[in-house]
């Protein structure tokens, strides 16, 4: 499997525990006044008005979304390249250039120290030319990442590509070309524009909740 997909999960196959669209689920503690809520809409057959909403106490935003090259999976399925999932995800950790957030059992499960992470995580992530296009940056200014809150947990990545210590996850990240937003594109994960990206990440907290849905059947 090529290194450049956002959820390299080589080796592990594809198991199927529910295929509706909206299952059933277990309800995630009621949110405060102030906390964020991020709403994501998968169009399945015109993907470039996916889209996403943002509410909190001081954004309320709209913005364009770009999701998995191979479509949209199951809710509880095994994450798999190319392939978005929906149901309902929490935000463990947001990185940029000039923010680093994680939670500390993932910075434990990293092998490294948090300072290590905070200077040199998103930086050697950013780095690689995934595509092998000579452009490099390919997750814009920000990454996201989302950990499901009902469905099979996700093996989460950390590992050393191109002697560049970085980690693989589900996330929101952004793009170092706005075309690509809008498409069935990435490797699994969602791109939004630049713009909106950087309002996500001076909004978005540890432990917000993101709800992603779709408008049509999921592929098991």
């Amino acid at each position: 499997m090529r290194a450049a997909l956002c959820l390299a999960l080589s080796g592990l196959p594809v198991l199927l525990v529910g295929c509706s669209i909206n299952p059933p689920a277990k309800e995630p503690s009621t949110a405060s006044p102030t906390q964020t809520t991020l709403k994501i809409l998968l169009d399945v057959q015109e993907p470039f008005k996916s889209t996403g909403v943002l509410s909190s106490a001081s954004q309320n935003r709209v913005f364009s979304v770009g999701y998995g090259k191979y479509g949209i999976s199951c809710e509880d399925t095994i994450f798999i390249e190319g392939v978005t999932p929906i149901g309902k995800f929490r935000v463990n950790a947001i990185l940029s250039d000039s923010k680093f957030e994680m939670e500390p059992s993932l910075v434990e499960k990293s092998g490294k120290s948090r300072t290590y992470l905070e200077q040199n995580l998103f930086k050697n992530m950013n780095a690689i030319d995934f595509k092998g296009d000579g452009i490099s940056r390919e997750y814009g200014d920000g990454y996201i990442s989302l950990a499901p809150v009902n469905s099979i947990p996700q093996p989460f990545e950390f590992n050393e590509y191109d002697g560049k210590f970085r980690w693989y996850s589900f996330a929101i990240h952004g793009t170092n070309n706005e075309e690509r937003v809008g498409k069935k594109i990435t490797g699994g994960c969602l791109n939004v524009p630049s713009e909106d990206l950087n309002i996500l990440l001076e909004t978005v907290e540890l432990g917000d909740v993101v709800e992603i849905t779709a408008n049509g059947p999921c592929d098991p």
